[in-house]
């Protein structure tokens, strides 16, 4: 059973979608600000937080940027209606996705659901291999362990939005991708579309892989086009 912890000032929100999340198989904690996160997380830390942005004391941004330097846990951010900003703060903080309010509990749920799966989905994996490392340029991406090691033996840490984004990009070498593939191909149907999440993304994780500056980019923007990952994969 998965656990979920929901931060959220607004009572009725968080009963509502703690009663709804138990229906459906999960195992939900609450808390109404920053502090209650902190006191959830040290009776048990969560497989994924659903993160209000506008909460008292500290925001609901500065929280999911001390969440995620401490603990590998999905993060789900639900923000204003409008609040542009917002969303591309809280991915370039390495948020999994975000909401905006309001927002029926059924779409919580695929989102949650989505972000679930590609934490504990290893894809890429041919029938009965245990292993699978994808290799390009010197890089190495271990789909089991989602991990990501530079040509130098050097770990690069990867958001789980980063590792599904990277993962795509390895799978459809010098292909081009347009955005709405990558969002489809990264997140499943649980998103919105909102070209610019994509942007920050691979903005993000061109810095990561930015090792030798004058080499050809790994990850070339094709104007009103869309992205191309440019090395050879190989499989190992």
């Amino acid at each position: 059973m998965s656990h979920l912890l929901i931060v959220d000032d607004d009572v009725e929100v968080l009963d509502l979608l703690q009663k709804f999340l138990c229906q459906h198989g999960y195992d939900v904690a609450v808390a109404s600000d920053g502090a209650g996160l902190w006191r959830a997380l040290e009776q048990r830390v969560p497989d994924l937080v659903i993160l209000d942005v506008m909460l008292p004391g500290e925001s609901g941004l500065v929280l999911c940027q001390r969440l995620l330097a401490e603990h590998k846990v999905g993060v789900i951010m639900l923000t204003a209606m409008g609040e542009l900003s917002d969303r591309v703060v809280g991915l370039e903080l390495g948020a999994d996705d975000y909401l905006t309010k309001p927002f029926a509990a059924r779409e919580l749920l695929a989102r949650v659901r989505a972000v679930l799966r590609r934490a504990g989905e290893t894809p890429g994996l041919a029938p009965g291999n245990p292993r699978s490392t994808l290799e390009f340029a010197g890089w190495q991406l271990d789909v089991v362990r989602r991990e990501l090691r530079s040509p130098d033996q050097v770990m690069i840490p990867l958001t789980n939005g980063e590792f599904e984004l990277l993962l795509v990009f390895a799978e459809h070498p010098r292909r081009v991708l347009s955005r709405q593939q990558l969002l489809d191909l990264a997140r499943g149907e649980a998103h919105e579309a909102y070209d610019r999440s994509i942007d920050v993304q691979v903005s993000r994780l061109r810095q990561k892989l930015e090792h030798d500056k004058g080499a050809e980019p790994l990850i070339r923007t094709l104007r009103n086009v869309g992205y191309l990952f440019t090395p050879t994969v190989v499989k190992r």
